[in-house]
């Protein structure tokens, strides 16, 4: 299929302008409301089923995961613990001391944290190998091993099993949250790119209320039903697995590391669900334009390419403070603020639900309107807002025993920090790391972020307790701190990507890099050729040629 590329005669482009769709009107026939109703049924012709199917089938079987695992060791604390007493008491002859069944609780939680960091590291040479799609399909033989390991241990009355299987899901959840937003950013229309990315967070706060669901008592929360809650994570998993194989690869994979040109076609035609896709092609060759022969470049090497520094400060900022904001220190204060604002002890479960509610409800929300109010406003936003709740959140807290009605203040406050963190901060750092590098960046790119996600999750869990426990509640000041840190920063340096390409987006960076991708020497070549009426060589042959050589 002949594709028109940029840089031909204005004569030419006038006749190969493309003929107009069915239903569409004249921008000189119409006026603003008409033009406003043509750009939502535009944006709306985007959402074909294949690409709705594969973002939901992909998040199910890997940010739900993430979230689930996140929230299903809560309900049954207790019983775990009973069961390393019991364990250790048979084993030994004696009742395990408090410290060492701290300690043995306190890796059963964080080592979730390393797994996944070597995840993380993991999804590079993987994806090298495999592919997006076939990346997140082998990722289910670690949830799938993990699962059976924390569901027999405690029949095989083993908790070394409860242990490992936990690092094991942590290098699932590792090697999900780097392939998942990789492939969703690269099978989706930039007009949709940011809604189609926050699936992944979405996703998240589905699995986070489904955990806390599920271990409600008169669920599997109970002392015989327990392991259940770990072998439920085999549904999704499976899921996935035998689904996932029937939907194509990322296109740009096909086209840019595979250099199979019909496959990225055909790939592009099934999840934009149309048979004209060359304005796709186009705009991913101009991507690859620059790129030549496509190599992968390595984490070290993305750190010291200067076009892209300043994006990696802000992949690195955003992650760090998407763990550090201070949603951690919520969970850990919930129970004590429910229980001194007079609800009973065993209704807390349930009122706890309500959290989980509004985590998803408030990603829900970010996920509609973020192609209309763009990723900015909601990152800046949200920061800010949790600036501001953490410091009310503060002086309620101190002052909670002055009057009754002040834990029910504390209450709010907590509701609206989380509902400010899942509108924006929850869910886009993931968003901006698929739109801020072109294609043979993003594999380093994610393992940047994946880094800084989990070191800075596993630091949280380490540090936490030693700031509540020498600050109290002005802990909270320190969260505070750190979200108006990020807001600022954002504020100063973020250019809005809504509805750009990669090119573009990399133009709003390099003033502030002070080196201009290789894309511009390109682009005044072109603009010379248009100057001085030179016409390129015929679209279609010169694709074809450097296709033919490897070269894109």
């Amino acid at each position: 299929m002949a594709l028109s590329l940029s840089g031909r005669p204005e004569m030419e482009q006038k006749e190969a302008s493309p003929i107009p769709q069915k239903g569409a009107m004249k921008l000189s026939d119409t006026g603003p409301a008409a033009n406003k109703d043509s750009d939502s049924e535009e944006k709306k012709s985007k959402w074909s089923l294949w690409l709705v199917a594969a973002s939901l089938l992909g998040a199910f079987g890997s940010s739900f995961l993430y979230g689930y695992n996140l929230s299903v060791v809560n309900a049954p604390t207790p019983y775990i613990k009973a069961f390393y007493n019991e364990t250790w008491e048979r084993r030994h002859g004696h009742p395990i001391d408090p410290d060492t069944l701290t300690l043995l609780w306190s890796v059963t939680v964080s080592i979730f944290a390393i797994g996944g960091l070597v995840g993380t590291l993991m999804v590079k040479p993987i994806g090298r190998f495999c592919g997006r799609k076939w990346t997140l399909l082998v990722n289910n033989f670690f949830a799938i091993t993990a699962a059976l390991l924390m569901a027999f241990s405690l029949r095989a009355g083993a908790f070394e099993m409860l242990i490992v299987g936990r690092f094991i899901m942590g290098v699932d959840g590792g090697i999900a949250l780097s392939a998942l937003p990789m492939y969703l950013s690269e099978i989706s229309p930039k007009e949709i790119r940011g809604s189609l990315g926050q699936v992944t967070a979405i996703f998240i706060c589905i699995g986070v209320f489904t955990g806390q669901l599920l271990g409600l008592p008169e669920l599997l929360g109970k002392e015989s039903t327990w392991p259940y809650l770990f072998g439920l994570i085999l549904v999704p998993a499976v899921i996935q697995l035998v689904f996932l194989p029937f939907f194509p690869e990322s296109p740009r994979y096909l086209l840019f590391e595979k250099h199979d040109q019909a496959a990225a076609e055909k790939a592009f035609r099934t999840y934009l669900g149309k048979e004209d896709v060359s304005r796709e092609v186009e705009e991913a060759l101009a991507e690859g334009r620059v790129q030549r022969n496509i190599l992968l470049v390595s984490t070290l090497e993305l750190l010291r390419t200067r076009y892209v520094r300043w994006q990696v400060i802000t992949v690195v900022v955003t992650m760090a403070c998407y763990q550090l904001c201070g949603l951690n220190a919520i969970w850990f204060y919930t129970n004590s603020i429910f229980g001194k604002a007079g609800i009973a002890p065993e209704n807390i479960p349930y009122i706890t639900l309500s959290t989980g509610g509004i985590e998803t409800l408030a990603s829900i929300f970010s996920g509609l309107v973020i192609e209309r109010l763009g990723r900015r406003p909601l990152l800046i936003g949200g920061f800010g807002l949790m600036t501001l709740f953490f410091g009310i959140l503060t002086v309620t807290l101190t002052l909670q025993d002055r009057a009754p009605w002040i834990p029910y203040l504390s209450i709010v406050c907590i509701l609206a920090i989380i509902a400010s963190f899942c509108s924006g901060p929850g869910g886009i750092p993931f968003v901006l790391t698929g739109e801020f590098f072109q294609q043979s960046q993003r594999p380093a790119a994610f393992i940047v972020a994946g880094t800084v996600n989990w070191l800075s999750n596993f630091v949280v869990g380490l540090v936490f307790p030693f700031i509540q426990k020498n600050l109290g509640t002005y802990c909270f000041l320190v969260f505070a701190f750190i979200c108006l840190a990020g807001a600022v920063y954002l504020f100063i340096v973020l250019p809005e990507t809504k509805n750009r390409t990669h090119a573009e987006i990399s133009q709003a960076f390099a003033k502030r890099n002070k080196a201009y991708p290789p894309a511009e020497k390109m682009d005044s070549a072109v603009a010379d050729d248009k100057a001085t009426d030179r016409p390129e060589p015929e679209a279609s042959s010169t694709l074809d040629n450097h296709v033919k050589s490897g070269i894109v």
